[in-house]
């Protein structure tokens, strides 16, 4: 680890490459530059991606970033492992290594709970990781499972109150119980949302980020919404995606700020999006990088 006292260092790009996550914790703001293989942080979400500071490029095809506001843990897909970081003045030192999650975990998410819920994205486990109390150590405290995900690539997770859904992989949305993993209710989807990535709830709607039809075909990316998912396998749901121009591959939605953040891949010139909902109508739709 490099000691503390060395300056931050500038992001070595002008662009972004396939980012997937962008978030604010406490008052810094993230993004993972997924095929730049590194984490980026700023003070502020509206500098020149330039002048963001690397927080790691040690990792290989990171998707998200959590923090518990002691620790910051960063998903190392390729590696199959989660790296622990602590802030130390400006920059974050990596201080952990948490080996064999699973294979290719990429959606971290942590709870009041004081529990981390790391999700691998190949086997249908979930690592649920706690920090000892009064120390910055990590520990995987269970796994649980749905068998019915092993084998399925399945990009994330949406926790709604107590129960936990799971997009994607095998046409269909798995409504599970968010303590025991017993599924509560599967909803089928038709083939050309089949790939999807992403559930968020907002204003009113389930929206469903897509990156692929059932064959794999990203010409089938886009963004839907339903407000019941019983409705999504007879086709009633509504494309929003061209709201946000349309035509790349839509990823992660995350919400700070009083306003939602959507990443986006494959067209050069937008990448990052940000937009709020007003009574079902999706308004001040920006392109920031």
């Amino acid at each position: 680890a490099l000691s503390a006292q060395e300056e931050p260092v500038k992001n070595p790009y002008s662009d972004l490459s396939v980012p997937t996550l962008i978030c604010k914790i406490r008052e810094t703001y993230f993004i993972v530059d997924c095929y730049h293989n590194q984490i980026l942080y700023s003070d502020s979400a509206d500098r020149p991606i330039s002048q963001w500071n690397v927080m790691t490029d040690q990792i290989d095809r990171g998707h998200t970033l959590a923090s518990d506001g002691s620790v910051w843990l960063a998903d190392d897909t390729e590696r199959n492992r989660i790296l622990v970081f602590e802030k130390k003045a400006d920059r974050f030192v990596h201080t952990q290594t948490l080996p064999d999650i699973g294979i290719r975990p990429h959606y971290l998410v942590y709870r009041e709970d004081q529990s981390f819920y790391a999700w691998s994205s190949m086997t249908g486990e979930m690592y649920i990781l706690k920090r000892e109390e009064d120390s910055s150590r990590v520990y995987i405290s269970e796994i649980r499972r749905i068998p019915d995900l092993n084998g399925i690539y399945v990009r994330s997770f949406t926790i709604l109150e107590d129960d936990i859904y799971f997009v994607s992989g095998n046409s269909s949305i798995i409504r599970a119980d968010l303590a025991s993993f017993r599924i509560r209710e599967t909803y089928p989807v038709p083939d050309a949302i089949a790939g999807m990535i992403q559930l968020t709830w907002i204003d009113g709607y389930y929206y469903i980020t897509v990156s692929t039809d059932k064959q794999g075909s990203q010409d089938a990316a886009t963004i839907i919404r339903t407000k019941d998912l019983h409705t999504l396998a007879s086709q009633g749901y509504e494309d929003v995606y061209s709201a946000f121009i349309g035509g790349g591959t839509p990823y992660y939605i995350s919400y700070f700020d009083q306003r939602y953040y959507l990443t986006e891949h494959r067209l050069p010139g937008h990448s990052v999006w940000s937009f709020t909902s007003e009574n079902g109508q999706l308004t001040n739709v920006t392109a920031i990088y």
